[in-house]
């Protein structure tokens, strides 16, 4: 197939590292025509939220499925890596440019927990 006289689109296909989906908001804010493939069906690497709950079996390979007791697998949001935004840093001013806070809920931490060793504990404990 020829491309004749057709006008080149403006695409960009970037090998995105680190805050991959935030350069990539970025640039689709800004009119570009941007890609973004992960070969997990997340995004986010090894600091990726997790969720339904289902998934976070299976990536961990857990047997099984969640128990009911737990309610709704897509109720639950889980980080690989704890995130802390300041409050007024980089990252939220970055964050509000790319109008993602439309699907973002800020709040104060109520508590963190870690899991290590088989038991879950309380940061700071």
């Amino acid at each position: 197939m020829s491309l004749g006289k057709r006008k080149p689109s403006n695409f960009y296909l970037a090998n995105f590292l680190g805050k991959e989906c935030i350069l990539s908001g970025i640039m689709s804010v800004n009119g570009k025509k941007v890609l973004h493939m992960d070969r997990n069906p997340y995004y986010g690497g090894e600091s990726a939220s997790i969720t339904p709950l289902e998934d976070l079996y299976k990536r961990f390979k857990i047997p099984g499925s969640p128990p009911e007791s737990m309610g709704r697998g897509r109720d639950w949001n889980v980080d690989l890596i704890p995130k802390f935004l300041m409050a007024n840093g980089q990252l939220v001013k970055m964050l509000l440019y790319t109008e993602v806070t439309r699907y973002l809920d800020f709040k104060v931490t109520e508590g963190s927990f870690v899991y290590k060793g088989g038991k879950i504990y309380k940061v700071p404990s």
